[in-house]
């Protein structure tokens, strides 16, 4: 469906992250020569994975220094690319000054990168990866958007730096992106929207709510049960072909759900029983919505999140990303079988 142009350098920002880690996977062994901006690239353990992708690879990955936070940072390493992907944005709900660990990453990081992407006349197109994050904030935002389901038309509108920060990072992000895209017409944004990332990692186990969530569940914290909380799920294998097909399509535009499973958090934990069952406390039953808002609080669960999400239906359409990007997903037991299974072989599990 598209072929990936190696005649000019690509530039990958937060090389060293979990999506883009499977990003810079396939653009290696499509024979692309990656400009990777870090913070210090000469933290030879830091990139020592994707530096044995390389040597396996007919590609090329070549680090330059730049700093999210510093406009003009990252011009050496975009100069000369074609195409630009922008994954590096914080993914946590564990911050204290959500200002300045959610709001102002995320959004002059996305000023610098498409502002130095507006100076650089080699670029043709910015892939920016936003979030559903920038389209709901709670599962209870499905049933009030139009026909109940989230759609690339809906963007967020419940979020706030009170209530869920993360989200309203992602969608203040995206909103500027687009605001600089439309100001100019030379290159052409396209912004991939995942819902919760999921699968197993390269390198080792990343610093992301995805990973600690599997790790509570190796060390026991639903053997009494798991909630219904609704979410939507995509395979980080998956999203990393929809960053591709949204850089080298050349029909790609505007924004794509990638999502692979309409679910819910038992649903997705319960994949893990019959590989993993025998072993470890994976959920056989859920629990109680009254349960789960009583004791919420205590655990880090605000209960204005928990009215709003468990036993609430999460529905997202994701047909635009079959039909302009040629995407499939895996399914949900192969994504979550891998990833449990990496993080045991990685020792961020403990053999039970």
């Amino acid at each position: 469906m598209y072929e990936v142009d190696t005649s000019k350098p690509v530039m990958v920002t937060g090389a060293t992250g979990f999506v883009a880690g499977w990003l810079v996977k396939g653009l290696l062994e499509s024979g692309a020569t990656i400009h990777a901006p870090v913070r210090n690239p000469d933290n030879i353990d830091k990139l020592a994975s994707l530096n044995k992708i390389a040597e396996r690879t007919s590609g090329q990955i070549k680090f330059f220094k730049a700093d999210l936070m510093t406009p003009g940072s990252y011009a050496e390493a975009m100069a000369g690319c074609g195409v630009v992907f922008h994954t590096a944005s914080p993914f946590t709900s564990a911050v204290k000054d959500p200002q300045k660990e959610l709001i102002a990453p995320a959004v002059e990081g996305t000023r610098n990168v498409l502002n130095t992407a507006n100076a650089t006349e080699s670029v043709t197109r910015v892939v920016v990866t936003s979030s559903c994050a920038a389209i709901y904030t709670d599962a209870a935002d499905c049933a009030a958007a139009p026909g109940g389901v989230l759609t690339e038309a809906v963007w967020n509108e419940t979020a706030s730096l009170e209530y869920q920060p993360y989200s309203y990072s992602k969608t203040l992000a995206e909103k500027a992106a687009w605001e600089i895209a439309d100001a100019q017409s030379r290159w052409k944004l396209v912004t991939v929207n995942p819902c919760l990332v999921m699968g197993p990692a390269i390198g080792g186990v990343p610093t992301s709510e995805s990973f600690n969530i599997m790790k509570q569940v190796g060390e026991g914290a639903f053997k009494r049960g798991a909630p219904r909380l609704g979410t939507g799920i995509v395979d980080v294998r998956d999203l990393a072909e929809a960053h591709m097909a949204a850089g080298f399509v050349p029909s790609a535009e505007g924004r794509h759900i990638i999502a692979g499973h309409n679910t819910d958090l038992f649903e997705v934990l319960s994949q893990l029983k019959d590989r993993f069952g025998a072993r470890y406390a994976i959920p056989k039953s859920t629990l109680p919505k009254w349960l789960v808002w009583l004791v919420g609080p205590s655990v880090g669960m605000d209960r204005k999140f928990v009215s709003r999400n468990v036993n609430v239906r999460w529905e997202a359409d994701n047909s635009k990303s079959k039909a302009a990007l040629g995407m499939t997903y895996r399914s949900l037991k192969e994504t979550m079988e891998d990833m449990f299974q990496q993080m045991i072989d990685a020792g961020a599990i403990k053999a039970a």
